[in-house]
């Protein structure tokens, strides 16, 4: 089973970062699924709208969510130029550390997209 990554194809900034990771995936490696067209794709997952807008969920290779840092680091682990990273994250310690920051940014990220009522929620 290959990883899936659920991303917010709504969001300009992260639709910019998964092309760019879509571009390294030249193997195919990992099923990208924009949450804004298949939104039918979160309900077996029992993930909500607001929560995989808000934050990266990636379903590893052994079917278990990874959330925030996490996520990314499963699938950095997919992808030539990042496979590296992916180790890197995974020092003791960094993968919190990282996910801390992230889930800050993302909050505001989400909050400075949604603030308009301009996300477009399933």
């Amino acid at each position: 089973m290959k990883p899936t990554m659920l991303f917010d194809g709504g969001c300009p900034l992260c639709r910019r970062e998964v092309d760019h990771y879509r571009r390294l995936d030249s193997a195919a490696a990992v099923d990208w699924v924009d949450i804004s067209a298949e939104p039918q794709r979160l309900a077996p997952l029992a993930i909500t709208p607001i929560a995989a807008m808000r934050h990266l969920h990636v379903i590893d290779r052994q079917g278990r969510l990874q959330v925030g840092a996490w996520a990314f680091a499963t699938i950095w682990d997919e992808l030539p130029y990042y496979r590296w990273l992916g180790r890197l994250v995974r020092l003791p310690g960094a993968l919190p550390l990282l996910d801390l920051l992230y889930r800050r940014f993302a909050d505001w990220r989400f909050r400075r997209r949604c603030a308009d009522g301009s996300c477009r929620l399933p």
